[in-house]
């Protein structure tokens, strides 16, 4: 209830954002004589902060950087802008000095603030030199698309108001630029700067209190992202990473597969094909030493280290004459339906093929989690990830399913199985779960107050005038006495 009140008194504020005028800022007109970043090293920048993964739409095609990406939230999906170079549809016509507002203060160059879905809270520590050379490349390299978008970001209202952000942003946005710690290494600060900054770890890896801002104490502690989780990835040796050594996380970064312990699926695998992969091997090296030495946050019942959950077992010994294999409904238990649609890539043993395209089920993060939304998450969306030449992948069995699509239930029940034979076997699935992430999520307090919100800001301007009213009426009747 607590949380509710402060919910609604925030929301009450944001109603008196909603009032205030965007201030109009002019729109320069770009000099390109004047431009003197380094385009080579900014190219190579927006491959660190991955920028193409949600300017581009690849899954209708899109052309690089043209924007249209769904990017999911809580309160609604928010479509990413244009950032080529177009000057009718992009950002061909903005300033350095515009170009850098919209990095640090999540302001476009018309005045209107930005959601952060754009991850400004994390660029705004970019140094000035990278925002220059960003700058250069994006003016200069990228190609300019000059195609109207097609998708519109339409939030529930009051989140549409995009003037609620100057709250927002005073209560959550930290200006940088980021300052190095010249107690620490040379490495370890540029691997803090890559971390923070550029790669913007923390935006999907640390978890949001109630009006959606990080929780600072729990630093890259594990989050909610949409359908999926961005787990814990600070050094505990449970809940984290705090197991794996400085070789398994850079191979991890850079292939999205480390046997015995991990693959990469839904955003994390979009970060490995369009960041990761493509970085220096001192870089790579960098970010390691940085997220190692992030002190241990553990934050959930897990028990164990995550990858160390389960064992082989044959899934056929519980099936040899049991239940028929066919199309009409009447595979009901885990095992039956682990075995009709798992077993041919992850094996009957779950030990998935030999050079793991199809990885183990045990001694893996994603069964080993207490948390099982990423576990439901592949089911229900697939995973798509591409390495060099090779694309590893699984085909979803949501609605949209190029195999069958599976119900909650039978997903629950998957699961489950998977959980008890193969993983962590103390977490218990329902079909209520997989709903969950179905829809998108858990939906945050401020999604559920969403409703009371007009009402709350309703009662709030009543109760404001009355305040004036009265005052008014105060300060009368003391003149008159006076």
């Amino acid at each position: 209830m607590k949380k509710l009140s402060q919910s609604l008194l925030l929301a009450l504020s944001f109603s008196f954002a909603t009032m205030l005028p965007t201030i109009a800022m002019a729109t320069g007109e770009r000099d390109l004589s004047t431009i003197t970043g380094d385009a080579k090293r900014g190219e190579y920048l927006s491959i660190l902060g991955d920028c193409q993964a949600c300017h581009t739409n690849f899954a209708e095609n899109g052309k690089p950087f043209a924007g249209g990406y769904a990017v999911s939230s809580p309160l609604g999906d928010i479509y990413s802008s244009n950032i080529t170079p177009s000057k009718e549809y992009g950002i061909g016509n903005y300033t350095l000095a515009q170009f850098r507002d919209v990095l640090r203060k999540g302001i476009r160059a018309d005045g209107e603030y930005l959601y952060p879905a754009m991850p400004y809270t994390a660029y705004t520590q970019l140094q000035d030199e990278d925002i220059a050379d960003l700058y250069a490349y994006f003016m200069t390299a990228v190609t300019p698309v000059d195609i109207a978008p097609t998708y519109h970001t339409d939030l529930p209202f009051p989140f549409d108001k995009r003037s609620m952000m100057i709250v927002w942003n005073g209560l959550f946005l930290d200006p940088g630029p980021f300052k190095p710690d010249p107690s620490a290494s040379e490495e370890w600060n540029r691997g803090a700067y890559i971390v923070e900054a550029l790669a913007h770890c923390s935006t999907c890896h640390t978890p949001r209190d109630v009006m959606m801002g990080e929780k600072k104490d729990q630093y890259l502690a594990g989050g909610a992202l949409g359908s999926w989780y961005a787990p814990n990835i600070t050094s505990s040796i449970n809940a984290g990473i705090g197991n794996w050594s400085q070789e398994d996380l850079v191979t991890y970064l850079r292939e999205g597969l480390l046997e015995g312990k991990a693959q990469a699926g839904g955003p994390m695998a979009e970060a490995v094909s369009d960041s990761f992969q493509h970085l220096r091997s001192e870089d790579l090296q960098a970010i390691a030493t940085y997220i190692r030495s992030v002190k241990p946050i553990d934050n959930s019942e897990q028990k164990a280290p995550r990858d160390s959950y389960g064992a082989p077992f044959d899934v056929d010994l519980l099936l040899r004459g049991t239940e028929p294999v066919d199309a009409n409904h009447t595979l009901k238990s885990g095992e039956s339906l682990y075995s009709a649609y798992c077993s041919s890539c992850h094996q009957n043993d779950g030990s998935g093929t030999p050079e793991q395209f199809y990885p183990s089920l045990y001694h893996n993060t994603a069964t080993g989690d207490y948390n099982p939304s990423n576990a439901i998450a592949a089911i229900l969306n697939g995973v798509d990830r591409k390495v060099g030449e090779t694309r590893y992948y699984m085909p979803n069995f949501g609605v949209n399913s190029p195999t069958q699509a599976l119900d909650d239930t039978q997903i629950a029940r998957i699961v489950q199985f998977v959980y008890e034979k193969y993983g962590n076997q103390s977490v218990k699935i329902t079909p209520e779960m997989v709903r969950e992430v179905r829809l998108g999520g858990p939906a945050p307090l401020l999604l559920k107050a969403q409703p009371f919100m007009l009402p709350g800001m309703a009662i709030g301007g009543v109760i404001l005038l009355l305040l004036i009213i009265w005052g008014v009426v105060h300060f009368r009747r003391k003149g008159a006495r006076t």
